[in-house]
């Protein structure tokens, strides 16, 4: 029966639900919202809006690089230095103006609660674990605070180099992000002593640059790697500590990578997980096929690989289980000694924690 359906961007639909609205019905009234407009999020609202979609707005608060042209198809080169967000809004605009698609250039952090319960749904395509961590906490919130209403299933894409995901998250259904961060790569790390005395690769040269020479140096500057003069001096050190070693040429795109731990990204990776979250947001919109259940992986490495499961719940998880977390401190436990346990600790695996306190009396 659903290989006798019609596209969804056609006029006429054989399936209808209880209401007597036809998909197309449901992508019209649909609001969604996509995190991300990079090499993942281009792809996924050039999907939505060729779906059938016509409510759609992006969230993205990162401006557009040189490098970003290869595989974001979206931008020109006019349009280095542009937010994101608004580009590409603006490009999907002038290819189906029948799109309603608003642009956010902002952090994701930025956004009040009431701005996240107006959709439907939220497709994520977002590089940051921190920042997919950060949303789904969030929307895990929102159905615990205001029940139904709150309820708003995250479609989930990542990519790395030739590997990628996509996972369908309904909270309080199904697992929830934090619930499987052990699927998660964590970032490459050396031996200091390897880095300090012997290096061997290019890689150790700029984490011996970034890691233990800037530190000394500038004690109370925090190395930014989005800073061309930071990068710049990375890069500067780096080649002569290779040159002094014999080891092989470094270029400011390889010492970027390792100081901000960027893994390339392939255009076809991302349009392959590109349409399986679009997939998925057809299918949880207009309840027109059962939608994944609930974690789908790729492969590229040798030929093409796709596997698909149903990924558990954990109990313990602190976002959307029954654990509570606890750290065993002192009476002279300072707040930076906190700050720095809570950031280090295995169960919570944060990286950049804040700490709030209420009335105390």
């Amino acid at each position: 029966r659903y290989l006798q359906l019609k596209a969804p961007h056609v006029e006429r639909f054989e399936l209808v639900n209880e209401q007597n609205e036809t998909p197309r019905d449901l992508l019209a009234k649909a609001k969604v919202l996509v995190i991300g407009a990079g090499g993942l999020g281009c792809e996924i609202l050039k999907n939505l809006a060729m779906s059938g979609f016509t409510d759609i707005h992006v969230i993205d608060m990162d401006t557009i690089d040189l490098s970003n042209l290869n595989r974001q198809f979206l931008f020109r080169k006019d349009d280095v230095g542009k937010p994101k967000a608004e580009v590409a809004a603006a490009f999907i605009k002038r290819r189906s103006p029948h799109v309603s698609i608003t642009p956010h250039f902002k952090r994701i952090q930025e956004m009040p609660e009431d701005f996240y319960l107006g959709f439907t749904l939220i497709i994520c395509g977002l590089d940051s674990i921190e920042a997919r961590r950060w949303i789904n906490a969030l929307i895990c919130g929102l159905v615990e605070e205001h029940g139904f209403e709150g309820f708003k299933p995250i479609i989930d894409g990542g990519t790395e180099g030739l590997r990628g995901n996509a996972r369908v998250i309904l909270p309080s259904i199904n697992a929830c992000l934090d619930c499987g961060l052990d699927l998660y790569s964590k970032k490459a790390t050396y031996p200091i002593c390897t880095i300090a005395n012997t290096p061997r690769l290019p890689e150790h040269c700029i984490e011996w640059a970034s890691v233990l020479e800037w530190p000394r140096l500038f004690p109370d500057k925090k190395l930014d790697g989005d800073d061309p003069d930071h990068i710049g001096w990375v890069l500067e050190k780096a080649s002569a500590r290779a040159a002094a070693f014999n080891i092989g040429e470094i270029t400011y795109s390889l010492a970027q990578g390792v100081v901000k731990n960027i893994i390339p990204a392939i255009a076809s990776t991302n349009a392959i997980v590109a349409a399986a979250c679009t997939n998925e947001a057809l299918k949880v919109v207009t309840s027109c096929h059962p939608y994944l259940d609930n974690y789908m992986f790729y492969s590229g490495l040798e030929g093409v690989y796709m596997f698909s499961f149903p990924y558990e719940r954990n109990p313990d998880c602190l976002v959307c289980g029954k654990k509570e977390g606890s750290l065993s401190l002192t009476a002279t436990t300072t707040l930076e000694e906190l700050i720095t346990a809570l950031r280090e600790s295995p169960v919570f695996q944060l990286k950049a924690p804040t700490v709030a306190c209420g009335d105390t009396r």
